[in-house]
């Protein structure tokens, strides 16, 4: 089955970019990244400890998650809009470092791979879970740029937020993913590249649309 991949930093807009051209195709939308802030909120719940690696692989390994068009649950209880919350955020950044969390949830990833396709965002999509993809992106967008966007995403959901914070985790949490051992965030070497900082989602969206479409001819 055919998949497009699409990685980029946090912010960057690839979730959104991911669902609207899973939706466009009439493909599946993996948000890997969803998985991982799963494992961070319930180690959180489980009080265990984010170097804490054997028990936290075991956690990923028995994850009791499901995915439906009207959100994210977790053992039966409809999570989605707590693992929006910036502290998850930073906390499936750091349990993402470790590989046997990423080793529990690579199969997985790659179970969602069905007819007639699949469209999935992440940080590694195209350079460990799928590296046979049809198509692979790698968005980004400036530091700012990706801060006031978040910025703007909170304070239109009614939760404050910080703007300068906001753009010292979104560094932060770049060094940690570009840096990491397992899986580091960076370009898949056949992946097109695309900075959306001076871009609106429907232009982006566009781009990716047309690049698909001509892979899948």
């Amino acid at each position: 089955m055919p998949v497009i991949a699409i990685d980029g930093p946090s912010a960057s807009g690839k979730g959104t970019l991911a669902s609207r051209v899973a939706e466009s195709l009439g493909f599946h939308y993996l948000e890997s990244g969803a998985l991982y802030r799963l494992v961070a909120l319930a180690s959180m719940r489980a009080g265990i400890s984010e170097s804490d690696e054997e028990p936290l692989a075991g956690l990923s390994a028995r994850l009791d998650a499901r995915f439906s068009a009207g959100g994210i649950f977790l053992s039966g209880e409809d999570v989605t809009e707590a693992l929006r919350g910036e502290d998850i955020g930073n906390l499936a950044s750091s349990v993402a470092r470790l590989p046997r969390v990423r080793a529990a949830l690579l199969e997985r990833q790659r179970e969602y791979r069905q007819a007639p396709g699949l469209v999935a965002d992440g940080r590694d999509m195209g350079t460990v879970v799928f590296p046979d993809a049809v198509l692979k992106v790698f968005l980004t967008a400036s530091v700012q740029v990706r801060a006031e966007r978040r910025y703007k995403q909170l304070i239109d959901k009614g939760i404050g937020a910080n703007l300068a914070s906001l753009s010292r985790d979104l560094a932060e949490r770049d060094e940690r993913d570009t840096k990491r051992a397992a899986a580091p965030l960076v370009p898949a070497p056949d992946a097109v590249q695309l900075d959306s900082s001076d871009l609106s989602v429907e232009e982006v969206v566009r781009q990716v649309e047309q690049m698909a479409r001509r892979k899948l001819e």
